[in-house]
């Protein structure tokens, strides 16, 4: 049965394994494990993606085919680095089903909150783009903060949301790689991860914002980056 905040936080992926599980952390006894998904566009480009799931799925992707469905949700978790809370994200896996049971290979849909001021903007060539953080509130008095971007007339729309309006949002999640100059003349390439909009909408109901006081000092869209790490302190799940 899926409860109001599941319904807040759906997402669908089909594709394949990029890598093995590795163990993560544990809660109250059982293992949370880690790997990266493959999940191909239309365009035939691939997006890499974290997948966080529990070890009582695992045997069920065993029995499957090389490619196969996750449902989940869309989750961030902070990460303490050089003093620095960092924002990271991860679609943590709550079941496994087989590929041809799914028609979407990318979708989210989302119902949350717009909690910084949206930051419109154009590129070079003239194209209209507008990045949104958005909190999604879920069991347990906590909330997924997930970067968003929109573009075109969506982002036209996006741009003039104010902080704290309520939206709903149907989109893909994307990777994609940027690079970041490090001290001195270090230049790192670093993955980000973000919802694509395809679909957005304000909502007419008033509700609060869950207060989440892991929240991380959000610093940009492109601080959102792949990590992982074992034996995390922050509970996901």
């Amino acid at each position: 049965m899926i409860n109001d905040y599941e319904k807040n936080n759906q997402v669908i992926l089909k594709g394949t394994c990029a890598s093995q599980p590795v163990f993560s952390h544990s809660v109250m006894g059982e293992g949370f494990y880690e790997f990266t998904f493959a999940v191909p566009r239309l365009s035939n480009e691939i997006d890499y993606l974290p997948i966080t799931i529990s070890e009582r799925l695992i045997p069920q992707i065993k029995k499957l085919n090389k490619e196969f469905g996750i449902l989940g949700q869309l989750r961030s978790y902070n990460k303490l680095e050089n003093n620095r809370s960092r924002l990271l994200l991860t679609v943590f896996a709550r079941e496994i089903v087989p590929a041809d049971t799914i028609s979407d290979s990318n979708r989210i849909t989302l119902t949350g909150y717009v909690c910084k001021e949206p930051i419109y903007r154009t590129t070079p060539f003239g194209r209209e783009i507008t990045d949104i953080l958005v909190a999604v509130n879920r069991a347990y008095n906590k909330s997924d903060y997930l970067p968003c971007i929109a573009w075109g007339r969506n982002a036209r729309y996006a741009g003039d949301l104010a902080v704290s309006e309520k939206i709903d949002i149907v989109g893909r999640i994307q990777s994609r790689q940027y690079q970041k100059k490090m001290d001195g003349d270090n230049v790192v390439t670093k993955t980000a991860y973000e919802v694509s909009i395809s679909l957005i909408s304000s909502s007419c109901e008033e509700d609060e914002i869950v207060e989440n006081n892991e929240t991380a000092e959000y610093q940009s869209f492109n601080e959102v980056e792949e990590d992982f790490v074992t034996n995390k302190t922050a509970n996901i799940n």
